[in-house]
């Protein structure tokens, strides 16, 4: 069975139709029991091409040593770039909905002011986001889009390396659960160690309540 691997198929479209910045972005933690949620945008340049690309996928298909040597790449040749977050208080206070909204918007907002125009379009993973610059005109909501277009799992690679950072970071002040390993998701170790010490000040608490 041949594996799919992202292209360039839907930015193409755009590009052909002169678009010439076409944003994928996408974000990670969502699913999280702990730790910020995270997104990034990446736009490359029209018809970009590069030897790298062979390596870019979903980044949850990759190690993390190809990862971050990805990460390193993209940020290099892409034309613009971003990596936004939301913090554990804004999660706790509104809901992990109102923060991906707000994250993705972070995201597009900053490369849309970088891109100083209106001449855009964003590839989205998952499904139209009506609430975003633009409106629905301007996005497209592709399912595993990550999986299928460059852009996007670019994006997915570089909020993943990120956000794992993050979580090697707080594993110093909170050994305990481990987030180094499990960079703040619901594995059978954090649970457990969530039964023993309770939440730390990191934790989301609908969702450490609702699964365990």
């Amino acid at each position: 069975m041949v594996k799919k691997k992202p292209h360039f198929s839907e930015e193409k479209i755009h590009w052909d139709n002169n678009i010439n910045y076409v944003i994928g972005i996408d974000e990670v933690g969502r699913g999280a029991f702990a730790g910020p949620i995270v997104a990034a945008g990446v736009v490359y340049p029209l018809n970009f091409e590069h030897p790298f690309l062979q390596e870019v996928n979903d980044s949850k298909l990759l190690k993390p040593k190809q990862r971050e040597l990805c990460s390193e790449l993209i940020k290099q040749h892409a034309m613009h770039w971003t990596i936004e977050s939301i913090d554990i208080a804004y999660i706790n206070k509104h809901g992990i909905g109102k923060a991906n909204t707000a994250v993705f918007r972070k995201v597009l907002n900053k490369l849309i002011s970088n891109i100083n125009g209106s001449n855009y379009f964003i590839l989205i993973d998952g499904f139209h986001r009506r609430y975003l610059p633009g409106g629905i005109k301007k996005q497209k909501g592709i399912i595993k889009g990550d999986q299928k277009s460059f852009s996007i799992a670019s994006a997915s690679i570089i909020a993943k390396v990120y956000r794992d950072n993050l979580m090697r970071e707080a594993n110093k002040s909170y050994p305990d659960y481990m987030f180094a390993q499990n960079k703040g998701y619901g594995t059978l170790e954090h649970r457990n160690a969530l039964k023993t010490y309770g939440t730390c000040d990191i934790h989301r608490n609908a969702f450490v309540s609702n699964s365990l």
